[in-house]
């Protein structure tokens, strides 16, 4: 077998062994979640199922108990004309509007935490609606806003 033809193959097998290897990290560490009006739409069929569901906070549902570490909170899908918006911004929960009650056992509260602000539950959605999450994980504001200046604090 030639010289050139050697190199070429083993050439090739290393290169399609990275690709391998990049394809497979990707699939791996890629997830995904859906939003709080997909999971409505589609509770019956992922009733005790594993998800990740992209929600706001609804300001005036949390709960927070540091002895137990339970932290309660409802999620709501944020206003379409506000979807990506920095800051925090009341929901707006309109009759009949998409909203879960979630329950976070034995994990401390995000810092960024707060009514508002745009989270990622990650848990077992359950019969009534409640989301047993496992992790409660919260943005950062996409822009920075300073403090004005005289603004109380």
């Amino acid at each position: 077998m030639p010289k050139k033809l050697r190199f070429a193959i083993g050439a090739g097998l290393m290169v399609a062994a990275i690709a391998y290897l990049i394809v497979t990290a990707v699939r791996n560490t890629a997830e995904y979640y859906l939003t709080v009006g997909e999971v409505k739409a589609r509770q019956t069929a992922l009733d005790g199922q594993m998800l990740r569901v992209a929600g706001r906070v609804v300001p005036g549902t949390i709960s927070w108990n540091p002895a137990t570490l339970t932290l309660a909170f409802g999620i709501a899908q944020p206003p379409a004309q506000d979807a990506g918006a920095a800051g925090l911004r009341p929901v707006a929960i309109t009759a009949g509007a998409a909203v879960f009650h979630v329950i976070c056992h034995g994990q401390p509260k995000p810092d960024m935490f707060a009514p508002g602000r745009d989270v990622i539950v990650e848990g077992r959605l359950d019969r009534d609606g409640v989301i047993e999450a496992r992790q409660v994980l919260t943005s950062c504001p996409s822009k920075y806003a300073p403090k004005q200046p005289g603004a109380a604090q």
